[in-house]
């Protein structure tokens, strides 16, 4: 028996086949998004927008899922499409997109094709920042337990500050929308025929639509509609709508889908999840384990069991009942830009014929503290632990000496003291650490982010034993729908697994960056908080300092 797992990234899509008995992957199907430019369509007068066409991910699930039994069919010729019985869905988040009564995108309907309101609102949208900051603010004076489990501020990447600043740049668009859905919801949906009446899972709601049991579900209608009378109205829309988690069932495989994906009709189709969490899932996320998805951002996830009691963590994106593992805590944190972070230097302020290849393999032969840089990595925000999507990078310590690996090698670095911060966080609030598990694209091909990784946390890096971790958590998903493993820890014991691979921290360079990683922290506090630790005149100096005692071969 086969689960099939639907990837849906920023870029692309992945179809992922999986023998439901160990995990073993038989088949992978990809496709990328047409619109756009890789799939995500811009605007060169308001760099904040980032938006998705809601046709790509429907042309997208025929094209990879007809590749991925194809490949199937090519590895083993013994293989049927009857054999897959279940399927699981996983997207980025926050990304919603207005839908008409019957559940349909609104850029089915002519006047809104080409408007990019009328589309998907894909996570890294920050257009609502004002939007966000008024929630948080109104929250914090009127309704404060809204923020004590998304970590103290709403985000302008989420649910809620979207639909609002749509309702006020495009009235149009937003007196058409009968309702907004997330992806992870939308997907399902669509596949089993229910979009009129969707099935809503708690991963979105939780973390990105301030949903929780405790207040009655989403936020109050009377503190919606003080923002805007169109949330008030998706409120009342939602009133006594449950959200449930991925062990549930959304629906059946419709005929009509069925045939477009070259599946059998009326297999289960499971509740829809945010790639992140579907991902820690695919890595054996449980209780002591961070799960690390270095992507183009990052997430951070851990999960608590319900029984034990659990602090608010300020600062992070959400600590939800059952939203990663039913029974367990969900909660995430993360980075805005990592990925996003490297490509923007080699594609814009790198030399020409420079590649990730070829400035990684300068980079790894400097020391630490060589580069004699130290950057802040807040070039697309910081979603953790400061929740500001209005803070900016930064780079320290130029000198007519600077090269690009330099450069290149202090972004690494940058990122990796944010995910230190982020680690600190969790266990500053008794959530331990005890071991390190990173899966994703950069995990899988840099074998130096994963060193610099390791010596700056000083916490051994394990690597996820799939490449496709966010779709064979979503085929997990898809198992358990399917009934072949009795809830996700099972289907997990049977289904994941970790490589021999882990990079160890190397001493020698952990004292260097316990050193850098002060200087860091002194910069994150001053301009994310106002509040340096230290004199910042300093800074520069031991910066000096530092690239001197390396570049005499001291590390000490």
């Amino acid at each position: 028996m086969y689960t099939v797992g639907l990837d849906y990234g920023t870029n692309s899509i992945r179809a992922l086949l999986v023998r439901a008995s160990d995990g073993s992957e038989v088949g992978i199907g990809i496709a990328q998004y047409s619109h756009g430019t890789s799939g995500v369509l811009l605007d060169s007068r308001n760099p904040d927008l980032a938006r998705q066409h809601p046709q790509d991910y429907l042309d997208g699930a025929i094209e990879a899922m007809r590749c991925a039994l194809a490949s199937a069919a090519e590895n083993n010729p013994r293989f049927s499409p009857l054999q897959v019985v279940g399927i699981g869905v996983d997207t980025t988040g926050s990304t919603p997109l207005p839908v008409d009564a019957q559940g349909r995108a609104l850029t089915d309907l002519p006047r809104f094709a080409n408007n990019p309101n009328a589309m998907a609102w894909l996570w890294k949208d920050h257009t609502a920042t004002s939007e966000a900051r008024s929630l948080t603010d109104a929250a914090l004076s009127e309704f404060p337990q809204y923020l004590k489990r998304c970590g103290g501020a709403y985000s302008s990447e989420w649910f809620w500050s979207k639909i609002w600043h749509c309702a006020v740049v495009d009235p149009e668009v937003s007196h058409a929308a009968a309702s907004w859905i997330e992806l992870a919801d939308w997907i399902p949906a669509i596949l089993t025929g229910t979009e009129s009446h969707p099935v809503r899972g708690i991963c979105a709601a939780g973390h990105k639509g301030l949903y929780h049991e405790s207040w009655g579900g989403f936020p109050s209608f009377e503190f919606l509609a003080r923002r805007h009378p169109k949330l008030g109205e998706l409120r009342t829309q939602l009133h006594g709508h449950s959200c449930v988690a991925v062990d549930q069932v959304a629906g059946t495989l419709t005929v009509e889908w069925a045939a477009k994906l070259g599946l059998q009709p009326g297999i289960p189709v499971a509740v829809g999840a945010i790639d992140a969490h579907l991902g820690a899932v695919g890595s054996g996320i449980e209780p002591g384990t961070l799960v690390k998805i270095l992507g183009t951002s990052t997430c951070d996830m851990m999960v608590h069991p319900l029984a034990q009691s659990l602090a608010d963590i300020p600062g992070i994106c959400g600590i939800v009942p059952s939203s990663i593992v039913p029974g367990y805590y969900g909660l995430e944190a993360g980075q805005s830009a990592v990925g996003d972070l490297f490509n923007w230097f080699i594609d814009n302020l790198g030399p020409t014929e420079a590649t990730h290849e070829s400035l990684t393999a300068e980079a790894s032969q400097l020391l630490p503290g060589e580069s004699g840089l130290l950057a802040l990595d807040w070039n697309n925000g910081n979603r953790t632990v400061l929740a500001d999507q209005r803070l900016t990078g930064l780079l320290l310590g130029q000198t007519l000496a600077t090269r690009p690996a330099h450069i290149y090698r202090a972004l690494i670095e940058a990122t990796a003291f944010g995910a230190r911060i982020i680690m600190e966080r969790f266990e500053e609030h008794g959530v331990a650490v005890q071991r390190v598990v990173t899966c994703g694209g950069i995990a899988e091909k840099s074998p130096l982010v994963m060193q610099v990784y390791a010596d700056v946390t000083g916490r051994p890096m394990l690597l996820s034993r799939s490449s496709q971790t966010c779709a064979l958590g979503a085929a997990i998903t898809g198992a358990v729908a399917a009934r072949l493993h009795p809830d996700i820890p099972a289907a997990q014991r049977a289904m994941t697994g970790i490589r021999e691979a882990t990079y160890r921290p190397n001493p020698a360079s952990q004292r260097v960056y316990q050193e850098l990683f002060k200087l860091y922290r002194c910069l994150h506090d001053a301009f994310g908080m106002g509040q340096p630790t230290m004199d910042m005149a300093l800074i520069m100096k031991q910066l000096l300092q530092l690239r001197d005692r390396a570049r005499s071969g001291f590390l000490g």
